[in-house]
């Protein structure tokens, strides 16, 4: 289904004066979002803020997100305040010693997913194994055979962040599941933009921040864990949110040293709750989901698609070449290897990201590689725009 542009339009004002080409860092916000998080700031100006509405609105981010995900309920849903403390909580829980290994790809993870590993090397004597990147690809086959009767957990972005590629989450969740090994995802690069099933996919955990593909603030993170894993790891971290106090009982009403874990995803809280954060992620989450993340997916597949396109004619180095199976919201142009995290040792790459900037393309860069990402509120005339703008640099640098 096509999306109903005139409605995506009218909430992101920010894709009206620009071209925003930056989700994979940041998404931009609807006004919608910003209504609610105005409502929240004006009760907090004049004293009349609800804790209990907060705490409804808590809720309701919960639920937004299980059903976003296919979840099977809210309570597998944990608050957290960014994608690293969610990735962390579930490192920590699985109480992993020496002689257990790990198995991650860490060319093509994200810094913050793969420290906490190396930390329990050095700490616990925990075995990182790691594999090498496959042409920017995270190679599933290889990452299954490394699997053995000591493998506890294995973890992958669902999208890296540079250069952008999609992961195959289902042999790998299938090989998990067989041999009851923890199946850990770094979400944030997919979530709100490609449609994402964890019972499909056989996900045991997924950890995203919500100021990219949710289109919210930073400082609010939300963590899935599969019940049947939750109630069975124990949080390293505990606050009165992640205990079970009945359903009257106050944070105040310690009258014993006894007490038990809240059921399932809810022991991982740790309160109070980015409040203000959540308030924008509850309406950016439901106007996803009104839209409907299957049609979202298509819509921002396809624009990436011809954008690909349309560079590769420009004989611009799109990494990964031709529109495959590999494609979902991000493109990267440059050489694999050929810079830091948020520069490029390529001089042609760095004048056309100088270029893009001149004529308000917002873009990063990663690795060495200019990065476009995209969302829901870009459109067909932003890419031939972009293409244009890519076309007349290219005849600077010819005429140069």
């Amino acid at each position: 289904m096509p999306l109903n542009l005139s409605r995506v339009s009218e909430q992101f004002p920010g894709a009206q004066h620009q071209i925003y080409l930056n989700c994979a860092a940041r998404g931009l916000t609807p006004k919608c979002a910003r209504a609610s998080v105005d409502t929240m700031l004006d009760a907090g100006i004049d004293g009349s803020g609800d804790k209990d509405e907060m705490f409804a609105i808590i809720e309701r981010v919960r639920d937004g997100f299980a059903r976003m995900i296919n979840a099977d309920g809210p309570d597998d849903i944990a608050i957290t305040k960014n994608v690293s403390e969610g990735l962390n909580a579930i490192i920590a829980a699985l109480d992993l010693k020496s002689g257990d290994n790990v198995i991650l790809c860490p060319d093509l993870e994200h810094p913050n997913n793969v420290y906490p590993w190396l930390h329990l090397r050095e700490r616990l004597g925990v075995e990182v194994r790691t594999v090498p990147g496959d042409s920017g690809e995270i190679p599933v086959g290889k990452m299954i055979e490394a699997m053995d009767e000591n493998t506890r957990c294995v973890t992958v972005a669902s999208v890296s962040f540079s250069p952008g590629f999609k992961t195959d989450l289902m042999p790998l969740g299938a090989a998990c599941r067989e041999k009851g090994i923890f199946f850990l995802v770094d979400g944030v690069q997919s979530i709100g933009i490609v449609n994402t099933n964890v019972q499909a996919l056989k996900i045991d955990g997924l950890a995203v921040s919500t100021q990219k593909g949710l289109l919210g603030l930073y400082g609010m993170g939300l963590l899935y864990c599969r019940r049947e894993w939750a109630n069975r790891i124990t949080p390293v971290y505990l606050a009165r949110f992640g205990v079970d106090l009945g359903g009257d009982a106050h944070e105040a009403s310690l009258r014993s040293d006894n007490y038990k874990l809240m059921p399932d995803a809810r022991r991982f809280d740790l309160g109070n709750h980015n409040y203000v954060g959540a308030a924008a992620a509850v309406e950016s989450i439901n106007l996803l989901n009104e839209i409907g993340i299957p049609d979202i997916e298509g819509h921002v597949y396809e624009l990436t698609r011809k954008l690909a396109e349309g560079l590769l004619e420009l004989d611009l180095p799109v990494v990964g070449g031709a529109p495959g199976k590999h494609l979902t919201s991000l493109l990267c142009l440059g050489k694999l290897g050929g810079g830091g995290h948020d520069a490029t040792e390529d001089a042609e790459m760095t004048s056309l990201s100088k270029y893009l900037n001149a004529n308000k393309v917002q873009h990063s860069i990663r690795k060495g590689l200019i990065r476009l990402s995209l969302h829901l509120y870009n459109t067909e005339e932003d890419i031939e725009d972009v293409i244009g703008i890519a076309r007349a640099w290219r005849g600077t640098m010819v005429a140069a």
